[in-house]
């Protein structure tokens, strides 16, 4: 059980510092309705595919975007369809894995841990995650 309360506390630890990138994007671009208004705004090239935004770096890929903060903590997110920030156990193991102390945890631990947080999170796809509105 104490694994799990170890994978439940680094999810809210992710959800936290997704909020904080959320909030510094904002700050850095002031027409960001969304995080993933990242993506066209890289394929539109009015900021490139990677660079500094505030205290993050961070790189476009695919559907989503790694954000890397000064202390070298890494957010990976995707994007859903609808512009959602989604996840999965390999974005939070990424993240566990970067932290000034580093957690690593089972993905079978993170997927309950994510599991006891619903309703604040919603499994989008299997295994695949949202913060919940």
């Amino acid at each position: 059980m104490e694994r799990v309360g170890a994978a439940r506390d680094l999810v809210l630890g992710y959800v936290r510092a997704l909020n904080a990138i959320v909030e510094a994007m904002r700050v850095a671009i002031p027409s960001l309705e969304r995080l993933a208004d990242v993506l066209g705004l890289a394929r539109s090239r009015r900021i490139s595919r990677s660079g500094h935004i505030g205290t993050y770096s961070y790189k476009v890929h695919g559907t989503g975007c790694r954000f890397v903060s000064d202390n070298g903590t890494v957010v990976d997110v995707d994007f859903a369809a609808d512009g959602s920030e989604v996840f999965d156990p390999w974005r939070l193991r990424w993240y566990g894995l970067s932290l000034p102390e580093p957690l690593d945890v089972t993905d079978q631990d993170l997927r309950s841990a994510v599991r006891s947080l619903q309703p604040l999170l919603d499994e989008v796809r299997p295994g695949w995650f949202s913060v919940a509105n």
